[in-house]
């Protein structure tokens, strides 16, 4: 089965979208808003719901829970077609992608927001899996509370992956434990030189306080291993932990994509700064597929934001493509009150690093982007309304 590409200048530009997360759903929305009928957008979907994931540690805990959005609702608002399928193979030089299902679909620009792949880092350890963290934690809430767990390891593995959601988990934990009357011993073990050391000087510095206090050991620049059940060799050292339980976050790898280039580091797509896959015509990638460090929801946005204005602006629109120029914020709960942790990358000075603790009673928005937000608050207002 084939979709036709447009075949002449008058017609809109093809626009194939492959993915089911925010990147995807943001690339969408914004080719929407900038470009309008000069596109015709194809969301290619393996998944029929969006699921922000942002809140997946802290929803056990009961401070907020994990949206699910249906993408059907997400493709009408962009004018998109949704095709519930996966991408298989691009075949770059008929420009066309294969899905999963047989499909072949013909495009004058694709946008792969595939996502990464997800792996345990360590054979004796909990991996958080964002799928199943509700399931997890709960069983280890219930073995502390039985005694059954003392002292926990936090463990993150190197290539680095998003660590922000080990160190709220730890703090979670700790508070917690404190709060039901439970002694635990703490410690997490990161490669990173200071805790969260990716938004920079002042925010690590609030993170490592927040520690100090919750009585969570911080061993940095770190590399580890978990030979057997609830041994953890730390290096350099060489110092060797003792622990009743091990949680550790997956290593992150690139997506298997048969057809397009990927970079040295393990497999993930190297784009330039207009979101272009190199050595590619006409392909663009964002989110956690690229090989952009930092695999973060805002990022994620941010990349597609880029790669949609470059393919507007290729399509017609009175827009101007941009340079990536990435902002990272984030929020973290675990202390007194949550952190809103805040990253500008780039320039002669480094990382600027702002930190902000939120008021009582004040909203604490997981996610910033740009489109997608202003969705999701219109649905939820719409929903409200009701």
């Amino acid at each position: 089965m084939s979709v036709p590409a447009s075949g002449r200048e008058d017609q809109p530009l093809s626009v194939v979208l492959a993915g089911s997360g925010i990147a995807a759903a943001e690339a969408a929305l914004a080719l929407h808003e900038l470009a309008g009928e000069r596109v015709t957008i194809t969301l290619l979907a393996p998944a029929r719901k969006l699921r922000v994931r942002a809140m997946a540690v802290a929803e056990p805990f009961g401070l907020g829970h994990c949206d699910a959005v249906p993408l059907p609702e997400i493709a009408r608002a962009a004018g998109a077609e949704l095709i519930a399928d996966s991408f298989k193979w691009l075949d770059a030089p008929e420009r066309t992608v294969h899905t999963a299902g047989g499909l072949e679909l013909p495009y004058d620009a694709l946008l792969l927001a595939l996502g990464a792949r997800a792996r345990p880092a360590f054979s004796h350890a909990i991996t958080l899996d964002d799928r199943r963290v509700d399931e997890q934690i709960g069983l280890l809430l219930s073995d502390i509370e039985s005694g059954a767990v003392r002292s926990l390891a936090f463990l993150v593995p190197s290539p680095l992956p998003w660590p922000l959601p080990l160190y709220e988990l730890a703090l979670l934990t700790a508070a917690w434990a404190r709060e039901h009357g439970h002694q635990l011993k703490l410690q997490l073990v990161t490669p990173e030189p200071a805790p969260l050391a990716v938004f920079g000087g002042a925010a690590s510095r609030a993170v490592a306080e927040l520690l100090e206090r919750a009585r969570i050991e911080t061993i940095p620049s770190a590399l580890c291993g978990v030979p057997s059940s609830g041994i953890v060799s730390v290096h350099p050292g060489p110092q060797t932990l003792r622990v009743d339980a091990v949680v550790a976050l997956p290593q992150l790898f690139g997506p298997p994509a048969p057809g397009v280039p990927s970079g040295a580091h393990n497999g993930f797509i190297a784009t330039d700064p207009f979101g272009r896959v190199r050595g590619l015509q006409g392909v663009y990638a964002a989110g956690d597929a690229t090989d952009f460090a930092v695999k973060h929801g805002s990022i994620a946005a941010q990349q597609a934001e880029t790669a949609a204005r470059s393919i507007a602006s290729r399509a017609g629109a009175p827009v101007q493509p941009v340079r990536f120029d990435p902002r990272l914020t984030a929020v973290l709960f675990g202390g007194e009150r949550p952190l809103v942790l805040r990253a500008r990358f780039g320039g002669v000075r480094g990382v600027h690093s702002e930190v902000e603790e939120l008021a009582d009673g004040e909203r604490a928005a997981k996610l910033a982007t740009h489109y997608l937000s202003d969705y999701l608050e219109a649905r939820l207002n719409a929903v409200a309304g009701s």
